[in-house]
């Protein structure tokens, strides 16, 4: 006789449980406080200004399936009882903060050091994208546009944050707009003859470079700088790891090259007001790219999400003004301000302090039912065994127990290793966890990842009654 157990891992192997992302709003309704979501309508397009180029919507990632709404609570004595030897592996580098919470209730069922602040690396962006699905509309997308310069043969590119910019026929990112559309539209506006293209990124200000990231960060292709004009998320081409330094300037020059202008001057400079808009294309949708920056943990979706929530709350889209934007957005829905600072949203500054806390009761207020825009964060997150950064873990025997029933956010920077998200237990049950080592060895972090790999899977199979 095969038990419960037994089938769900035949289950998950077989691919039974996964539905599609449509379906994902009714996958995590759970009863969790109350509180008014954030929405507002977009801006519609001028009549007089040619039609925007939009591309179509990816095809929906497969999510797992719903959790059981009867499955009965594990005890904190047990579950505490069976994380205490996980938690205390060495790997973790003797310093660790963790926190579990039942999705439904709230209760805390197992905590250590759970309200202390630590580095949390990469599931920072679970903040981000909270923020940016409660301040943005859902149906929000980042509008590039092409306008006449001051001069003839002159044309502006007017960057509007969208790092998807697509330049070349493999864009990096499924459904982005395309510079070659762009390029087609200008052309059918009767422009002939470009000799200098303008790039126009007022809409961010301050520094490109994040306070608190490390050296290397832009030149070994974790982040570009981050401006309003770029494409491929700043990669020096679709598909490669390098990424340019003045990602803006290569920006125009990928559309002077799509003009048939290759050798045209490209500089920076401002749009004259009320300038003839001469092309314009749209992104993916807002929650198609939330989706994509959690994945791929792609730090240059995530600032520019960040950006785009402090514009839409009336601050200046820089470092500083994208994380207030966050924080505040975050308190707002309810998340408690002491437990968490940020100085970026990709959390690759080692100035970003979490507690396992703020990042469970951020979870919780997404899975609610007061809050349905932000359901659309879960479609993201990555799954133990299957998806994103977690396809190639949960494969050991301490961990396979966990494959696709953790869906969580990685977040690894050197001695920094976290993981944060949720997970079914044995019944059924849906909790929220947060688990965060910020003090391993420099040569250890892929020997943490698999010691909390180990503590997800151990809540995976822990019924804990």
């Amino acid at each position: 006789m095969i038990s419960l157990r037994d089938r769900r891992v035949v289950i998950a192997a077989v691919g039974l449980l996964l539905v599609a992302v449509i379906a994902v709003a009714s996958t995590f309704l759970i009863q969790a406080g109350d509180g008014a979501e954030q929405a507002g309508v977009p801006t519609p397009s001028n009549p007089t200004t040619p039609t925007p180029t939009t591309p179509p919507v990816p095809t929906p990632t497969p999510v797992l399936g719903p959790a059981a709404r009867s499955a009965p609570l594990p005890t904190t004595a047990e579950l505490t009882a069976a994380l205490r030897g996980p938690l205390a592996d060495s790997r973790l580098g003797g310093r660790i903060n963790a926190r579990v919470v039942d999705v439904r209730t709230g209760r805390v069922l197992a905590d250590e050091n759970g309200s202390r602040l630590a580095t949390p690396a990469s599931t920072t962006k679970i903040l981000t994208a909270v923020a940016a699905l409660a301040a943005v509309p859902a149906d929000f997308r980042f509008t590039t546009r092409v306008v006449a310069g001051a001069r003839p043969g002159e044309v502006v590119l007017v960057g509007g944050g969208d790092p998807t910019l697509a330049a070349g026929r493999q864009p990096q990112y499924a459904g982005a707009a395309r510079i070659a559309d762009l390029a087609a539209a200008v052309r059918k506006a009767g422009v002939r003859h470009v000799t200098r293209v303008v790039v126009d990124g007022s809409r961010f200000s301050g520094s490109g470079v994040g306070p608190g990231w490390d050296a290397d960060d832009v030149s070994g292709g974790y982040v570009a700088p981050i401006t309003a004009a770029m494409v491929d998320g700043g990669r020096v081409r679709a598909g490669r790891t390098a990424r340019s330094n003045e990602p803006d300037l290569a920006a125009g020059t990928a559309l002077a090259k799509a003009l048939g202008a290759p050798t045209a001057v490209v500089t920076r400079g401002i749009a004259a007001a009320g300038a003839k808009t001469l092309g314009t294309v749209r992104s993916a949708p807002l929650t198609t790219i939330v989706e994509q920056a959690l994945t791929a943990s792609d730090n240059v979706l995530a600032e520019c999400l960040g950006r785009q929530v402090a514009v839409q709350t009336g601050v200046p889209a820089s470092f500083a003004g994208a994380a207030a934007a966050v924080r505040r957005t975050l308190t707002h829905l309810g998340v408690p301000a002491a437990g968490f600072h940020l100085v970026d949203d990709s959390g690759l500054s080692r100035r970003d302090e979490i507690s396992p806390a703020a990042l469970t009761a951020t979870l919780r207020i997404a899975a609610s039912t007061a809050h349905p825009a932000l359901h659309a964060v879960f479609p993201g997150m990555p799954v133990g065994g299957y998806a994103g950064t977690l396809a190639e873990r949960y494969r050991d025997a301490g961990s396979r127990g966990g494959a696709g029933y953790v869906r969580a956010k990685t977040g690894t920077l050197s001695s920094v290793s976290s993981l944060a998200g949720i997970v079914q237990d044995r019944n059924g049950r849906l909790l929220a966890f947060a688990l965060m080592a910020d003090r391993v060895s420099a040569t250890g972090t892929l020997a943490a990842e698999d010691a909390l790999d180990a503590v997800a899977a151990t809540l995976a199979g822990c019924g804990c009654r």
